[in-house]
């Protein structure tokens, strides 16, 4: 295929370039420079008028609480997510699956359709979760990367004593692990430095909550001693999501031996629990990547997210933050995390992208395009969405 004359952001920089031809072969991006010719028997498209930018990376979610939305609304975080004792937990265990799985499958249309062509899932509900969720997606062509855990979590005392992993469920983990992508560890709140530790030498993709509200980082010091991020660290993790209450000092730390850090904006904000502090991280050199998490308290909408973070973040700080920086959180920036082919429109990478329709009437005239599409763009301006290639949403 040959998409012909579309303005693009192109790069891990997001440059803009107005006129741009790109060659689509094989899923991936073959070629992109201005003058490309069709070759005799491909297709050729004129998309004159429309900006194409990477496909959404929606870096953490939870579509399995689909079912859920809003319950509880005034509760306390445990009370609405904790693991064990949130409200959360038993609804997922008490919901038909079919009833479940369609409201996954919705959810998964929802972000296809705002343009995210690439999500992370911290999957609940062991092996039994990870299969539903699997079955859902053979039917939605979204990218997804599933991280499972066992149904295991560590009392109080357990993680004083530093209680290790029971032998009789490596088994367990060890199938678990051959039908997902990695480990989605709900904190280090619920498992010891040992248990961790034994998760740490799993071959695939690991990531953990961390440092996410305030009792979180209080509770890991009344039971510890130590800061509730650095234990986290004993995952040997790849990414670590949250970290809303973070030091200064863990913010070096986690820059030094992760990838970087997922946010959720939106999500901190919806419990209270204020917004994490983007301008620290980027000076303590932490890589940031955006997720919507919780479909049970937040819309999978990165556009939302986008807007928010600029905003409430120019807002707190009091001075002026490039929109460009925001939009690689939802773009480059995941790609970058999770080591992915994804996330960017350059030669040799999957072709996944939005097309944006520049004469949107919310978006016309665009001055400064990284700030339309940050604070502007919705779903209203999307002509199509496409993955590795292929038009998944809309049309062009």
């Amino acid at each position: 295929m040959l998409i012909k004359n579309v303005s693009a952001l192109i790069g891990k920089e997001l440059v803009y370039v107005s006129n741009i031809n790109l060659k689509v072969q094989n899923n991936r991006f073959k070629k992109i420079q201005h003058n490309i010719g069709p070759s005799a028997k491909e297709e050729s498209i004129d998309c004159e008028g429309m900006l194409l930018i990477p496909g959404f990376m929606n870096c953490h979610t939870h579509i399995g609480d689909s079912i859920a939305k809003d319950i509880t609304l005034n509760s306390s975080v445990n009370n609405r997510i904790h693991p064990v004792l949130g409200i959360k937990s038993k609804i997922l265990k008490e919901t038909d699956p079919k009833q479940l799985k369609n409201f996954m499958k919705n959810s998964c249309n929802t972000m296809l359709k705002n343009g995210i062509t690439t999500f992370v899932d911290f999957r609940e509900g062991g092996l039994d979760g990870i299969l539903m969720l699997k079955e859902v997606l053979s039917k939605v062509p979204i990218r997804s990367i599933i991280l499972g855990r066992l149904e295991f979590y560590q009392t109080n005392i357990e993680i004083q004593k530093n209680t290790s992993f029971p032998k009789n469920r490596i088994d367990e983990l060890t199938n678990l692990l051959t039908k997902c992508d990695g480990l989605g560890i709900s904190g280090a709140n619920e498992n010891s430095q040992s248990v961790l530790n034994f998760y740490s030498r799993t071959s695939k993709l690991r990531a953990i909550h961390s440092s996410e509200t305030r009792q979180s980082v209080s509770t890991s010091k009344k039971i510890t001693g130590k800061s509730e991020t650095i234990r986290a660290l004993n995952l040997k993790p790849h990414f670590l999501v949250h970290m809303t209450h973070a030091s200064k000092g863990d913010l070096f730390t986690t820059a030094k031996k992760t990838r970087g850090i997922v946010i959720c904006p939106r999500a901190n904000a919806s419990l209270a629990e204020g917004i994490p502090d983007i301008d620290l991280m980027k000076k303590t050199g932490c890589t940031i990547a955006l997720g919507t998490d919780n479909i049970m308290i937040n819309s999978p909408d990165m556009f939302r997210e986008m807007d928010y973070l600029w905003k409430v973040s120019m807002a707190i700080h009091k001075k002026r933050v490039n929109p460009k920086e925001i939009l690689k959180m939802a773009t480059v920036n995941g790609g970058k995390i999770l080591k992915k082919e994804v996330g960017v429109i350059e030669t040799g990478k999957y072709a996944d992208g939005i097309f944006i329709d520049k004469h949107s009437i919310d978006l016309e005239p665009m001055h400064n395009v990284h700030a339309s599409i940050v604070h502007r763009a919705s779903e209203s301006s999307i002509r199509a969405v496409m993955i590795g290639g292929k038009i998944v949403h809309g049309k062009i």
